[in-house]
């Protein structure tokens, strides 16, 4: 099973974005030291959680600072752009970086009401024609003329450059089917809902259909994840997260908290059940034990890879997070 990561570069308290983005690169660096496969960056808008807003930018960049790990977007979502600038920010990439760049999609938002329209500079956003927006990107990528009339009298450049690989992202499986016809990877955010199943999984590969973006059916799923040495350092370390997921339900959206103040926040026994609840998406244990579960999830699934993410308030707890991962499974 391949290790990953996955990064939404968050801003916790007391810290600010520019903290936030440089961690990203310390983020970057250390994953290929350890031998993580890829590193993928979220997008997220209208929000002072994450730093994350152009994971197109901040790939350049990782791509820049490394040589090995593969990085890409985790995704980009496709509704804030055209697929024009979509093939030509990724064509450059790979221009860059050839061999290494992933081209990864999503059909949310990334954002809220108001940042969906202020992306849209006040227009209606089109919602109903994301996989076609992806067929054209794929289409203006690979050098083809698209079948979209909007798009078939320009080109995508930089031409003929190393093509990067392609991924759908999907948490409730509608895009599995889709990805398999496209001959594309299928990445599954069970850290947003916790419905991974089988069943997603073997549609997608039973659609699947060689393409040039990649010979053969790919799979990963994204797990938050916090582990330290022992279960109850875990457990201290993951309160934050905790806490930050069940304001979010409740409507609030605040920065990360230190663990000394997230286990001193006062809680009913509602919100505890809420938390104990919440564990499906947060696997929170000592470096065995989340070891041991994710290759259980792997086995029972049929996945080729865990892309971990991972959000303790200090950097410090968040990279060894990946360095006891490591140790475990790589």
């Amino acid at each position: 099973m391949r290790l990953s990561i996955l990064d939404q570069a968050p801003i916790t308290k007391g810290n600010k974005a520019v903290d936030a983005l440089k961690k990203a690169e310390e983020l970057a660096i250390l994953g290929e030291e350890l031998g993580y496969y890829r590193m993928w960056m979220a997008e997220h808008h209208g929000t002072n959680g994450f730093a994350s807003s152009a994971p197109e930018v901040i790939a350049a960049h990782l791509a820049a600072k490394t040589s090995k790990i593969r990085i890409g977007t985790g995704g980009v979502m496709m509704m804030h752009y055209s697929p024009l600038k979509l093939a030509e920010v990724f064509k450059t990439l790979s221009a860059f970086s050839p061999g290494r760049i992933d081209f990864g999609v999503g059909r949310a938002p990334g954002g809220d009401q108001r940042s969906i329209y202020a992306l849209s500079e006040g227009r209606q956003p089109l919602l109903h024609n994301m996989y076609e927006k992806f067929d054209t990107a794929l289409q203006l990528i690979n050098d083809e003329v698209p079948i979209d009339d909007l798009y078939n009298q320009t080109i995508a450049t930089p031409s003929q450059v190393v093509l990067p690989k392609a991924w759908l992202l999907g948490s409730t499986g509608n895009s599995a089917i889709q990805a398999g016809i496209r001959g594309v990877g299928y990445s599954f955010a069970q850290f947003f809902n916790g419905e991974l199943s089988k069943q997603i999984l073997d549609a997608y590969k039973k659609n699947f259909q060689p393409s040039v973006f990649m010979e053969k059916p790919e799979i990963n799923v994204s797990y938050m994840v916090t582990t330290a040495e022992t279960k109850e350092e875990a457990e201290f370390e993951a309160m934050p997260q905790d806490i930050w997921r069940l304001l979010f339900m409740k409507g609030r959206i605040a920065p990360i908290m230190t663990p000394e103040e997230a286990n001193e926040y006062p809680l009913t026994e509602m919100d505890r059940m809420t938390i104990k609840e919440n564990r499906k998406i947060h696997l929170v244990g000592d470096a065995k034990e989340i070891a041991t579960m994710l290759q259980k999830e792997q086995k029972q699934y049929g996945f080729d890879e865990a892309m971990i993410i991972s959000i303790p308030h200090s950097q410090e707890k968040r990279l060894h997070v990946y360095r006891l991962l490591a140790r475990e499974l790589l």
